[in-house]
């Protein structure tokens, strides 16, 4: 694999099983010839490649795929079939508040998300008032999770990750953090990360963000590559698709 390339998809597949209810889900971990549930296609035999340092943005309705594919890179599912390539550290804006132990103080969070990212105690320090000062939630930062708010939460979270160091980062609609200016804040952080050539998959409904933050698009319909290329000529081809 040549060592200009961060991701690369090679004609990946992934299915999920749909059960008609819990109760068929849960006797198929025994009898999975005797169950029958729906197979969904998520991505059908899909490639791509991104290089390091580029910025692609994938666009598409709900269901098209998108979000699948961030999964996939991240590790937090595996595809049925095909190869996928990820080369360096990943940092992703995903779920921001989800693996949170509510009884630890931020701080506590902050190593906590560390050591799960595979982190040394050395590196997690090194970071820590960066992502604390960028967090701006102030003396809560030694207080229990569970006394924060959802936007204190989502703070803590996109913080954590933007800081990193990351050579990939992640992002899933995610820049909606707090206030207008804090947003403004998030959204010129992830310019300074690209600046500085760290490679960004960008998943968004808004074309203004994905011209804003990336260089390529992949519009994705119905777990297939509909259109790839240059922002502004993949944007048209998905208005021209749903119109």
């Amino acid at each position: 694999m040549s060592q200009d390339i961060a991701v690369s998809f090679s004609n990946v597949t992934k299915a999920y099983k749909l059960f008609k209810n819990d109760k068929q889900r849960f006797l198929a971990l025994f009898f999975r010839k005797k169950i029958k549930a729906k197979k969904v296609l998520a991505l059908n035999n899909i490639s791509f490649v991104v290089k390091k340092g580029e910025s692609v943005g994938f666009i598409g309705r709900n269901g098209a795929g998108k979000s699948t594919i961030l999964k996939l890179i991240t590790g937090v599912t595996y595809p049925t079939s095909g190869e996928i390539y990820v080369d360096g550290q990943v940092a992703a804006l995903l779920e921001l508040t989800a693996g949170f132990d509510p009884e630890m103080t931020g701080r506590e969070n902050i190593y906590l998300r560390g050591y799960i990212l595979g982190l040394t105690k050395k590196k997690i320090s090194e970071i820590e008032n960066r992502i604390i000062e960028f967090a701006e939630i102030g003396e809560y930062i030694d207080q229990p999770v569970r006394t924060y708010s959802s936007g204190m939460k989502a703070r803590i979270g996109f913080s954590i990750n933007a800081n990193l160091d990351a050579d990939i980062l992640i992002i899933d609609e995610a820049l909606s953090v707090g206030d207008e200016r804090f947003k403004k804040k998030c959204k010129q952080r992830v310019q300074e990360m690209i600046e500085n050539g760290v490679t960004v998959l960008f998943v968004s409904h808004s074309a203004e963000a994905v011209k804003q933050f990336c260089t390529r698009a992949i519009f994705l319909k119905n777990g297939k590559i509909a259109a790839s290329g240059d922002v502004d000529n993949v944007i048209a081809k998905y208005d021209e698709n749903f119109k």
